[in-house]
């Protein structure tokens, strides 16, 4: 590939989709950044998880995309205009292969998987290919491509997130306004919710856990969106402990609250990202989603925790093999309390 990248002076970068895409996105844009200090880079996100990269220091501009087809087209419009040079492609799906084609750039940089891959002018064979290795995980993944384009990658970034002090400022007030007043207190955060029930470890296995917890003098929050309150409902109802729940909280204060926490315990979902990128201990309990590709990324102290089954990975939207999924309920709760006493410790 030949790109002259002395003369490369707008670059955007696509990454749809979810909060742990998004954040596993960061290390390929401070590759961008420190290969390209003077540059405009540009990073095209859904509305919904934008916020996440607010005031990140390695971009110039957050795009956001909402899901209607009129504001798509907007969209599409304003990448027109913008006349990038380059334009990498870190997700595949047919949405992100219209917004890459609509740029016009003389460089649209993708995996030769992608749909449509004849609308990309350079494609990577796999991410294997260029870090010589199999498995790699998603991170690796999307700087492969940067690497593939001449952008040196191979120290491999660890995330980050921007902690915005507004958002400090509210979570204090939230603690304090708490219970038991948390706010100069050690607390661990938990996160007993995910997308699919494949990868959800029991309420109760959390809220034992969470009674463990404050055994040790560490209080506990616990975090859900606003349609999965019900598992944040049952997890304080099965505890013997109290538990400060939080199902409200804008992505800013997520991430402003897993940097005040001491230990981050949850399941395989993109808050456990989040708490990995902001330098959080962190122990993610896995089901049926591919730990390779999914482990916390970065130095931060980590554990996962895991029962091996011949069916992992899988998809997760049902479990073929035993009609319901024991590769998350078959974890025993003493592991998960072995794994967050190690980095406790640590």
């Amino acid at each position: 590939m030949s790109i002259d990248w002395q003369k490369v002076e707008r670059v955007l970068v696509i990454r749809l989709r979810s909060i742990g895409d998004t954040v596993l996105a960061t290390p390929s844009l401070d590759a961008l950044r420190r290969h390209l200090p003077e540059a405009q880079i540009d990073i095209l996100l859904e509305d919904w998880v934008s916020p996440l990269l607010e005031g990140f220091d390695a971009i110039d501009n957050v795009i956001a995309v909402g899901r209607t087809g009129l504001e798509r087209m907007r969209t599409a419009r304003r990448l027109r205009r913008a006349r990038y040079d380059v334009v990498f492609n870190l997700h595949g799906g047919t949405t992100s292969t219209f917004f890459t084609r609509a740029t016009g750039a003389p460089h649209r940089i993708g995996y030769a998987n992608y749909q449509y891959a004849k609308f990309y002018t350079e494609l990577l064979t796999s991410s294997s290919d260029f870090w010589l290795r199999t498995p790699t995980h998603s991170a690796e993944q999307q700087l492969a491509l940067l690497g593939f384009a001449g952008i040196p990658v191979e120290d491999r970034p660890p995330s980050r997130l921007p902690i915005a002090t507004a958002a400090i400022e509210s979570i204090e007030r939230r603690l304090a306004d708490s219970e038991f007043r948390i706010p100069n207190s050690a607390f661990a955060l938990l996160h007993p919710s995910t997308a699919f029930f494949t990868k959800q470890w029991p309420p109760e296995n959390f809220a034992g856990l969470a009674e463990h917890l404050s055994e040790k003098g560490i209080a506990v929050v616990a975090v859900t969106s606003k349609n999965e309150s019900d598992v944040l409902k049952d997890l304080i109802e099965a505890a013997a402990v109290p538990i400060v729940g939080l199902d409200d909280l804008s992505l800013p204060e997520i991430i402003a609250l897993a940097s005040r926490a001491k230990l981050f315990v949850g399941n395989d979902s993109g808050i456990a990202h989040i708490a990995a990128a902001v330098g959080t201990p962190t122990v993610v309990i896995f089901g049926s989603s591919n730990r390779d590709h999914w482990r916390p990324w970065g130095p931060t102290p980590n554990e996962i925790v895991f029962e091996e089954f011949a069916c992992q990975p899988c998809p997760g939207y049902r479990c073929e093999a035993f009609g319901e999924p024991r590769c998350i309920l078959s974890i025993p709760p003493e592991r998960v309390v072995a794994a967050c006493e190690r980095l406790l410790g640590e």
